[in-house]
């Protein structure tokens, strides 16, 4: 399906307009993504025939919508789930996230991992990873230790077959000009979970790769203004395949 993609710049400014003049607050708005990127794995990778899943965590606002979908995962049946989080925030809302997991027993691996002997653990017995370790505002050079994560991430789907899913932009991914990093020059994710609006990498999408969009609460006034395409979503989906 064709698809019209929000600048990096916009989608900056469309995501500050969210939470002032239309009333949204940052944990509205990532609880609505964190369910996206779960209906969007329950379509693509079911639990009946994919099993255990591992969500890389960063730091920032992408992390949280990780947060947030390991917790419907589980509600959505998933069974081995565990979230690799080494940078955690201390920020109430994220700490209010864990929490959540804790209460769903959902195991958060975040410190005592030097040698990143868990992360290499959890990817092994892992069918899905969800990449939530940057967004749309990441600026290279990848830093410690998150170019070991995505180094590790990479040879777990190449070598071993591991289905990713990215949101909202491949970790790494200039938000423009996909992946034209060096670390990340051949990385394509098995799913891509664009949130809001897709941004203009997610036209370097391989052909192989899927592609949902998660953005059903997108007024058609806020769409107009904005140049944004609401798709058809069925029923009660928060997500539709493009």
């Amino acid at each position: 399906m064709a698809f019209k993609v929000l600048a990096a710049a916009k989608a900056a400014a469309l995501d500050k307009e969210l939470m002032t003049i239309c009333g949204y607050s940052i944990d509205q708005l990532m609880e609505l993504a964190g369910l996206s990127v779960a209906q969007s794995i329950y379509k693509a990778f079911p639990p009946a025939n994919y099993h255990n899943c591992v969500t890389l965590c960063g730091p920032g606002n992408n992390g949280g919508d990780g947060l947030v979908a390991a917790r419907h995962l589980k509600l959505f049946g998933y069974k081995g789930l565990k979230v690799y989080y080494p940078r955690p925030s201390s920020k109430p809302l994220f700490l209010n996230l864990e929490k959540q997991l804790a209460q769903f027993e959902i195991d958060v691996i975040s410190k005592d991992d030097e040698k990143f002997s868990r992360l290499t653990s959890e990817l092994d017995k892992s069918d899905i990873i969800v990449d939530a370790l940057f967004g749309f505002s990441f600026h290279p050079p990848m830093r410690a230790p998150f170019d070991r994560i995505i180094e590790e991430m990479l040879k777990a789907q190449k070598l071993k077959g591991k289905k990713i899913v990215a949101v909202d932009i491949p970790s790494g991914w200039d938000v423009n000009d996909g992946p034209i990093n060096e670390q990340v020059s051949e990385y394509q994710p098995d799913v891509l979970v664009s949130l809001t609006a897709p941004k203009p990498a997610a036209l370097k999408l391989s052909k192989n790769s899927r592609h949902y969009l998660g953005g059903r609460f997108i007024s058609d006034e806020i769409a107009h203004r904005w140049g944004i395409e609401i798709p058809k979503y069925n029923g009660v989906d928060e997500v539709v395949e493009l």
